[in-house]
């Protein structure tokens, strides 16, 4: 009885342990097949997304296959074959390479203005650039008067508007050598009406000389002080100073000739410049100039030996007196014949001085003071001559005056200037009257007496290509006191100028 029942008791646990066995295998199972079904779901969604790359990739593939196809039809025109020989053959002679891979065997051509530091072998295709100067205002002056008050070629001439000009300029990079710059000037007289076209500048200069050497060959402005080898563009006010008019005529001293500059191994920036140009023509008044001084007679001169031409020199230096604040100062002289005679010659010279501060932040602020003055004198040895009136001796003219100009930076694009200008002289004009008697009468000669100008200004800049300016000027001037039905000195003037421009300028001298 008791083995039967110890019997059962085996089997009823062998009946539990197989169960427990059973149940445990059927959950692993279970578990088993619920990540075979998630594994399948996940490769599904994998080759889904597979098969979306494919078609992509596909339809790229075809699309690269149609532009490619469009490529081939173009190269196989006509016209395109044409253009292809010509980039082929001026990219062959610029030494740039014409296939993929192809080494370059000479300088790499860009586009645009070099980058600073680039190398001199680098080549750019040529800065195009269109600039308009115009001006629009009133003057208790008449336009005859305004006619010598506003001497300058560039001045505002009249009242109402006068348009000082139009000047289209290239600017780039012959070849590993030379640069190239030239600019044409259109002009409209505002009493006549007359239009014209001048030659302002076109010359070369040099892109590798060794030793710090630079040479500059053809038509140019002569670097003399600050305003005069500087484009009207370029100046704070719509007129040049009076001193500048008095000594170097209305378009400034510019004339054919070559100079020398060398950039001295100084610890400070330091550059000297020895050139000869003609001393003949319109732009070289106070030489052999086309228009008498002091009453002179003009005598046609021409080139014999070198004693004829005109001989410039300038030292230029910048230094930079903190990181805000830099000092620019420079001497200039001049020589050469004059119009009265085998004897006659001038000799002019001029010392300029400018200090600028521009703080780091200006770039947002706008904020900056610059402080500009040009001292120069004249001594003209004029020659003796013979008229109706008798024989004139020979004698020494002596001119000089100055300017002196404070600019501030309001902000980004409003800034405000005021300049004084002075300019005087000593020795006689000869004029013949009426009796035929020759008399002194330089506080006749609005290009000889004495005068002074006030002239405060707001400069408001638009953009970097377009810009507003409005100026006073209060003058006086001895001549004024004599012309017949102004028998005041003083004279008020108020102008708006406007100027806009397009295309990239070639850089300036700061």
């Amino acid at each position: 009885m008791i083995a039967n029942y110890n019997q059962l008791l085996l089997w009823l646990w062998i009946a539990g342990a197989l169960g427990g066995a059973l149940q445990a295998a059927s959950s692993c199972a279970a578990e088993q097949r619920e990540e075979i079904v998630t594994m399948k779901r996940q490769i599904e969604a994998l080759q889904k997304q597979m098969a979306d790359v494919i078609q992509v990739n596909q339809e790229k593939q075809k699309r690269i296959e149609t532009l490619e196809q469009q490529v081939k039809s173009l190269q196989q025109a006509p016209q395109a074959a044409k253009i292809d020989n010509v980039l082929d053959r001026a990219l062959a002679k610029l030494g740039a390479p014409t296939e993929p891979g192809a080494k370059t065997t000479g300088p790499a051509l860009t586009y645009g203005p070099s980058p600073a530091g680039s190398p001199a072998g680098t080549i750019r295709l040529a800065d195009v650039s269109v600039d308009m100067l115009m001006a629009g205002g009133t003057s208790t002056a008449n336009e005859d008067q305004l006619q010598d008050l506003q001497g300058g070629g560039h001045d505002p001439k009249k009242r109402g508007f006068t348009v000082s000009q139009t000047e289209l300029s290239f600017a780039g990079a012959v070849d590993p050598y030379f640069n190239f710059e030239s600019h044409m000037v259109a002009t409209h007289d505002p009493i006549t009406g007359a239009t014209g076209l001048e030659l302002e500048e076109a010359y070369a200069t040099t892109t590798s000389m060794p030793f710090g050497l630079q040479m500059k060959a053809g038509h140019f402005l002569t670097e003399f002080g600050r305003i005069n080898p500087t484009h009207p563009h370029a100046w704070t006010y719509l007129d040049q100073p009076i001193i500048n008019t008095r000594l170097f005529g209305g378009d400034g001293l510019r004339n054919p000739g070559a100079r020398l500059s060398w950039l001295a191994p100084a610890p400070w920036f330091s550059l000297l410049y020895l050139g000869a140009q003609n001393a003949t023509g319109e732009t070289a008044v106070s030489f052999i100039g086309n228009e008498p001084i002091g009453g002179r007679p003009v005598d046609a001169r021409r080139v014999h030996h070198p004693d004829d031409l005109l001989y410039t020199a300038r030292w230029e230096n910048s230094v930079n007196l903190t990181d805000t604040l830099t000092a620019l100062f420079g001497f200039s002289g001049l020589h050469g014949p004059n119009s009265t005679g085998p004897g006659g010659e001038t000799w002019i010279g001029g010392t300029d001085f400018m200090l600028k501060w521009r703080p780091s932040d200006t770039t947002r602020t706008g904020h900056f003071v610059t402080w500009r003055t040009e001292l120069m004198g004249r001594r003209y040895i004029a020659d003796r001559f013979e008229n109706d009136a008798g024989v004139v001796p020979s004698g020494t003219l002596r001119d000089w005056g100055f300017y002196t100009q404070v600019e501030a930076g309001i902000n980004k694009s409003w800034s405000a200037a005021l300049r004084f200008d002075y300019a005087t002289g000593t020795g006689p004009d000869y004029a013949v009257g009426e009796d035929n008697v020759a008399r002194e009468s330089r506080q006749l000669d609005p290009f000889r007496d004495t005068r002074w100008r006030i002239s405060p200004l707001l400069n408001w800049r638009l953009s970097e290509f377009s810009r507003a300016r409005f100026q006073y000027n209060l003058d006086r001037a001895d001549h004024l006191e004599n012309v017949s039905g102004h028998d005041d000195p003083y004279v008020h003037s108020l102008w708006m100028g406007l100027e806009v421009m397009i295309g990239a300028h070639p850089a300036h001298k700061y």
